[in-house]
């Protein structure tokens, strides 16, 4: 099977430092998330210890829908604020996807912030194409959960 790569790259300011973004998208996201964020049902380790190859399955509820993504952490270094994972499965993804992986960094931005900068690679199917419009949703969601933790974090400064 033929397979295409499509590449989105941003960057996301943030009002928060990197060590407290850092801790609640990358090392305590299965906790976290669940709790703020309304379509996530659940987040389970279903292999692994949290580090490089670990699996999670988020469960998520859209309307009446529940769908689940796996997702396969890849590289996780809390010194370079790096958290990279794929997605390799979707129950909405049919004949489209075979994966998406995040490369995502923290760096320290302007008052105390961060810059969170994002490489999003998707992995098609056969000749599949991702138009414009979609990647601008893509990145309209990933973003939109970064300032969810964002609001989180600036109401509860001990997190």
């Amino acid at each position: 099977m033929i397979m295409g790569v499509v590449t989105q790259e941003y960057a996301t300011p943030v009002a928060v430092p990197p060590t407290r973004l850092f801790k609640a998208m990358a090392l305590d996201f299965h906790n976290l998330f669940p709790k703020i964020v309304e379509q996530i049902k659940s987040i389970e380790i279903i292999e692994g210890n949290g580090g490089p190859g670990t699996i999670k399955k988020l469960t998520l509820i859209e309307g009446d829908i529940t769908e689940y993504k796996l997702h396969r952490v890849d590289e996780i270094d809390e010194a370079r604020f790096v958290y990279n994972f794929s997605a390799i499965e979707g129950s909405d993804w049919g004949e489209t996807l075979e994966k998406v992986s995040f490369e995502s960094q923290l760096v320290e931005g302007s008052n105390g912030g961060s810059i969170r900068k994002v490489r999003v690679q998707f992995f098609t199917k056969g000749d599949t194409t991702i138009s414009e419009k979609e990647l601008k949703a893509w990145q309209a969601k990933v973003e939109g959960l970064v300032k969810i933790v964002e609001r989180f974090l600036l109401a509860n400064p001990d997190y």
